[in-house]
This record gives C-alpha cells, sequence and structure tokens, in this order.
C-alpha cells in the first residue's frame, strides 16, 4: 500500500527522522506514537502530499483514494453537516452534483452517463451511509441538515471524521481521531477501525484506544521510525526490552574493553607479555561499540502540593439543575464529595459534564439548587478550553505563571516552567504561539505554583503527549488532596479513579469504587465491552432467565408462545414488502437507462419518478429497521 525508501525530514538544524524505509499494507491499522513535535503530523502530511521530505522517497498504488483528518480543517459553515460529511466520497458526491448541474441544463446524456456512475459506486445507498457514520460519531438525525456553523468546534471535527470514513478510502491517515469524541463514540470508531479493509495511520494519545484498533504500532524516536507488532502496550513492553538488550550489550562491551585495558597496562612492559598485550590491544581496536541515540520522549515533572488540608466535605451539590433554553443538560443533580476522593466524571458528550465543573466554579450559574465549598477549600481549575485560562495571548509563558507567584524569584519561575518542559528560550514564548500539548503543560505549571487542595479538571489530557499524561497520573496519584475530573480516556480515569459518577440520559450513576470495579458491577458495560469476561456475561444472563422464567405466569407464557408464532410471519411479510419496493427502484434505474429516455420523457414524469425512487427507499429503511427489531426480538425470545 505504501512504501518509503529512506525517507527523511528536517527542520533547520534538527532531525525528526532519517533513513526510514517502511513497508504499510492494506488490512492493517497502524498507531503513530511519539512525543509532541517529533514529527507524527509532519509524517502525515508528506504521506498525504502536502509536506515535501528532506530525503528520500515514498509510493502510493495508482488511483489510491486517500483521506486525511487534520485538527485545524473547516469548511464553509453555510454547508449542511449532512452534505460535508457526503462530500467525503469524492466520485460519488461530484457524480451527483455534475447531474444536477446536467438536469437543469436539460443535458439528458450527460444526465445518463453520471446516473451509471452514481449506480456503480453505490452512490444510492451514499445518504443512509453518511447518517450511519454521523449517528456512530454522536451527531443526531435530527442535525444532519442543518448548518456546519451551528455546531461547536469540537463536533464540527467529527463531521470532518465522518467525511473521511464515509470516503471508503483505500488509505485513511487521522490525526487524533478521538479528540472531543466521548467515550461511546470512541467505542464505535474502534468498531468501525476493527472492519475497514484498507490502510490505516492513525496519530493517538489515547492508549486503551490504540491496544484496541492497531495491529502496529509505527514509533517516532531517535531520530527514524521503528515498526512494531501489536498494539500499544505490546509496543511499550517491547521497546523498552530492546533499549535495555543494547544498553546491557553496550555495557558488557565496555566492560570487556576495560580488562583488555587493565591487562595490557600492567603486563605491557614485560617481555614475556608483550605479544599478547599487543593481541588484546588489536582487539580492543576491533570492538565497535554502538552509541545509542537520545531518545526525543521528555516526561514533564508535575507536581502539586496542597497550601493546607481541606475540610472532610470538599464541596456539597445540592438539587442542582441547568438548562439552555429548552434543553435541560442537568437535572436535580445532588452529591458530597470528600477530602482525597478522586471522582471521575464520566458518560457521553450533551449530558453536562463539563457543565457541571463549571457551575461548581462558580464559571457558569445554575437555573436551581446550591453548590458549597467545605471549610478551607482552595480549589483549582484545568479548563477544557485553555484561553479560558491564558487569555492574554500575547503574554509569555513566564509572565503568565508570575502573574501566579509575583512576589518570587526568577530562579522560582524558571524553575517551575522547567518542570513542564519549558527551558532557556522557551520561557519567552508567547501563550498565541504555544502547542496545545505546551498550554496544557504552563496551565499545570500555574496550578502547582497556586498550591490549590482540590483539582478541577476539564479534559486534562486532550493535548499531553502519552508521556506527560503518564506523569500526570503519577502526580495526581501523590496529590494529598482532592480531584474531581472528566475525562474520555479510558486508561486515565481507570488509572486514577477512586469514585465513578456517570451521566446518563436516565440521571445519575454514582459508585464508590473504581473504575474496573464499576465495570465489573455494571457487567456487559456500554462504556468498555472488553473489560467484562464472557463468563459474567453468561452467567448474569441466565441468572436472569432462571428469574423471569420462575415468576412469568401462565398468561404471559402463553403471550411468548403466540409472539413466537407470530414474528416469523410478519418478518416475511416485511421482507417481501422489501423485495418489491427494490424491484421498483430497479424498474425506475432501468428506465433511466433506457435509450432516449430522457430525450423524450416529459420532465414531469421524470420528476415523479424520482420523487416516487426517494420514497421508496426511505420506505426500504424503515422496513430494514422494522426487520431488524423483529430479528432482535426473534432472537431474545429464544433466549428466555
Amino acid at each position: 500500500m505504501i512504501s518509503t525508501h529512506r525517507l527523511a525530514k528536517t527542520f533547520g538544524g534538527r532531525t525528526l527522522f532519517a533513513d526510514v524505509s517502511l513497508e504499510l499494507n492494506a488490512g492493517m491499522r497502524y498507531g503513530l506514537v511519539g512525543a509532541n513535535g517529533s514529527g507524527k503530523t509532519t509524517l502525515l502530511n508528506i504521506l498525504a502530499g502536502d509536506d515535501a521530505a528532506s530525503d528520500g522517497s515514498y509510493s502510493l498504488p495508482r488511483d489510491c483514494r486517500v483521506g486525511i483528518l487534520r485538527q485545524d480543517r473547516f469548511h464553509h459553515d453555510a454547508a449542511t453537516i449532512l452534505d460535508v460529511a457526503q462530500s467525503g466520497d469524492e466520485r460519488v458526491w461530484a457524480a451527483l452534483e455534475a447531474q444536477r448541474q446536467a438536469v437543469e441544463a436539460g443535458d439528458a446524456i450527460r444526465a445518463a452517463e453520471l446516473e451509471e456512475t452514481v449506480r456503480v459506486n453505490d452512490g444510492y445507498t451514499l445518504e443512509a451511509r453518511t447518517s450511519y457514520i454521523l449517528e456512530g460519531l454522536g451527531i443526531p438525525q435530527a442535525s444532519h441538515r442543518m448548518p456546519l456553523g451551528t455546531l461547536s468546534g469540537g463536533f464540527k471535527l467529527r463531521v470532518l471524521l465522518a467525511q473521511v470514513l464515509v470516503g471508503g478510502q483505500d488509505l485513511m491517515l487521522l490525526d487524533e481521531p478521538t479528540n472531543h469524541l466521548d467515550i461511546l463514540s470512541i467505542r464505535w470508531l474502534e468498531k468501525f477501525l476493527a472492519a475497514y479493509r484498507g490502510c490505516a495511520v492513525v496519530i493517538s494519545h489515547d492508549q486503551r484506544f490504540l491496544d484496541n484498533v492497531a495491529t502496529h504500532i509505527l514509533d517516532i524516536d531517535y531520530e527514524t521510525i521503528t515498526t512494531y507488532t501489536g498494539g500499544y502496550t505490546t509496543f511499550e513492553a517491547e521497546k523498552a526490552a530492546i533499549r535495555q538488550r543494547k544498553e546491557a550489550e553496550i555495557e558488557r562491551a565496555q566492560e570487556a574493553i576495560a580488562h583488555k585495558r587493565a591487562f595490557v597496562e600492567r603486563f605491557g612492559s614485560k617481555a614475556s607479555k608483550a605479544s599478547q598485550a599487543q593481541s588484546r590491544l588489536k582487539q580492543i581496536e576491533r570492538v565497535e561499540i554502538e552509541q545509542l541515540a537520545p531518545s526525543s520522549r521528555r516526561s514533564p515533572r508535575f507536581h502539586f502540593e496542597p497550601r493546607r488540608p481541606s475540610g472532610r466535605d470538599v464541596v456539597t451539590v445540592e438539587n442542582v439543575s441547568k438548562s439552555f433554553g429548552d434543553h435541560a443538560v442537568l437535572r436535580d443533580i445532588s452529591l458530597v464529595v470528600r477530602r482525597k476522593e478522586r471522582l471521575a466524571v464520566i458518560g457521553p458528550n450533551g449530558l453536562g459534564k463539563s457543565t457541571l465543573l463549571r457551575i461548581l466554579m462558580g464559571k457558569m450559574t445554575a437555573n436551581a439548587g446550591t453548590v458549597t465549598w467545605g471549610h478551607e477549600t482552595y480549589p483549582g481549575y484545568f479548563a477544557q478550553d485553555h484561553r479560558e485560562v491564558l487569555q492574554d495571548e500575547d503574554a509569555r509563558a513566564v509572565d503568565v505563571l508570575w502573574a501566579v507567584r509575583p512576589q518570587e524569584s526568577t530562579a522560582f519561575v524558571r524553575g517551575h516552567l522547567g518542570r513542564v518542559l519549558f527551558s532557556g528560550d522557551d520561557v519567552e514564548k508567547r501563550v498565541g504561539s504555544l502547542s496545545g500539548g505546551e498550554a496544557a503543560r504552563l496551565v499545570f505549571a500555574c496550578l502547582a505554583a497556586d498550591s490549590p487542595n482540590v483539582l478541577v479538571l476539564d479534559e486534562p489530557t486532550n493535548h499531553l503527549d502519552i508521556e506527560a499524561i503518564h506523569a500526570l497520573v503519577h502526580a495526581l496519584r501523590d496529590f494529598d488532596g482532592t480531584v474531581l475530573f472528566v475525562s474520555h480516556d479510558r486508561w486515565f480515569v481507570s488509572s486514577l479513579a477512586t469514585r465513578i459518577l456517570e451521566l446518563t440520559p436516565n440521571g445519575l450513576r454514582d459508585f464508590p469504587g473504581t473504575y474496573d470495579e464499576y465495570i465489573a458491577q455494571c457487567g456487559d458495560d456500554h462504556l468498555d465491552v472488553d473489560a467484562v469476561s464472557l463468563k459474567q456475561r453468561e452467567q448474569r444472563r441466565a441468572d436472569e432467565r432462571t428469574e423471569s422464567e420462575a415468576s412469568a405466569s401462565w398468561a404471559e407464557q402463553k403471550r411468548l408462545r403466540n409472539r413466537r408464532k407470530e414474528l416469523p410471519a410478519r418478518r416475511d411479510k416485511i421482507l417481501e414488502a422489501m423485495d418489491g419496493a427494490e424491484s421498483r427502484v430497479k424498474q425506475i434505474h432501468d428506465a433511466y437507462a433506457s435509450q432516449g429516455f430522457f430525450e423524450t420523457t416529459p420532465k414531469q414524469q421524470i420528476d415523479a419518478l424520482v420523487d416516487e425512487e426517494k420514497t421508496l427507499r426511505t420506505r426500504i429503511e424503515e422496513l430494514m429497521i422494522e426487520w431488524e427489531a423483529i430479528e432482535q426480538e426473534m432472537s431474545k425470545l429464544e433466549e428466555a
């Protein structure tokens, strides 16, 4: 699929990677990892043809369709969400647009030619396919015909991701596709990519996502790119083992040289040992010690020290509700957070997780209810949008931290910045020029300098690389205070949380335990189905069947027997109706393709056929949904 030969990229005197020769194959999914600034996005841009390599070459098959998700690309806001996503299938979309223009121009011959292009490329399912993908990514069908401009930046990126997935590309290059997705959408994307038959290269800092999706890891480090087989966890262990083995080999070689050199120094002047000493000198000259390149991986040293302990009850929320217009996001929320808890707030987007944190921090006013902070509490806030904290884009990084601790010395401020990887001239960087990862680390430096005893964190891992995420987990575990956080990174949540608060459409679930314990209690959990063993699920279902059978009345059993008889007949009628509708659609297509149809058929009749086909396709979709529901009900009745 993709071949690179001695590919290299440098910026000024800095080498990102060099001498890279790779073979990336169809059916494989490659997780691209590396430190922030190591060249991950640069490599995607080179493969997409948007950037030039400094040296070497790469090749793609002729007519290879490439889809790329960028983090900074937006369409015109006036276009509908559905149209933006559908345009990802460039062949069909271009044919449909050209067909529309041909019909408007009265060019019946051209319209007929384009009809064949649409049909051959499965164009008549484009809208249905697109709607399915948009809904999987958390954009409801009711919104599909709204302008793109009505969405927030995060949801616009979902539409752009849908655009790439709709395209049926041979090669997909995805830069942080899980950013701004909730846990449900991430799980949907994992399943979609698992069934994808092309070649995918995916940049992600979500370890669980990489474990579930990647067949290989491409690691940018040591000024090159190395391929590892398996997911992130396997890669991490293998890379560490290889490095340790090389370091051990170098250490053994150095010890052997030192031993031989000691012999020469001791016996080189003695005539009886001179030949042996010379032999050892030649042996030393022949030994080649590999020079290991330094790793580009750098870990910040986050450390949070509370100014003083808080009271036992950190914050009390009583009957808090919040609506935006007619849309209620929080309904009658009540909870008490206690000292030293690490509370993870999880759930699908749109249910008020960030809103809850903003209400706690006084950034937003609730429509009802109260929030009461406890004795001696000093909360510090990490906003999902860093601009809430870093408001002055012209301020230097050093100025931002000095504003938090204006009485401190230069050494104190530079020391705090150095711990989060702002060294040398980096402290002079302007806020407006910082990358997402740099801005996040600067906010954490400010939090550390302010010494809060409660940390309120909204999506703290979104822009951090994996090394920084690991460092943050260790720092928050060591923090002798309280942590409330929203995150869609399942590895981060499972590594940190001691209490789970899940917001669901049906209300609040408050679980006093870890994420893994929460999943185990939920059983076949919708957040991470891989985390629960098949044995547990089967046992629970068996228990439910036993209980159901024991409690079912004779009348209920009779109803179930009758339903078992009714459903197959209803299913057959639906299938018959689907066959009839599909046959009629085929007749319409055959009419379109008949010689002279568009020249001899009145426009009114053509419009009627077009409307009939749309109605039939809507009916087919409705019948398909009903058929699937019946099949599911029949399956459940068979298990009962």
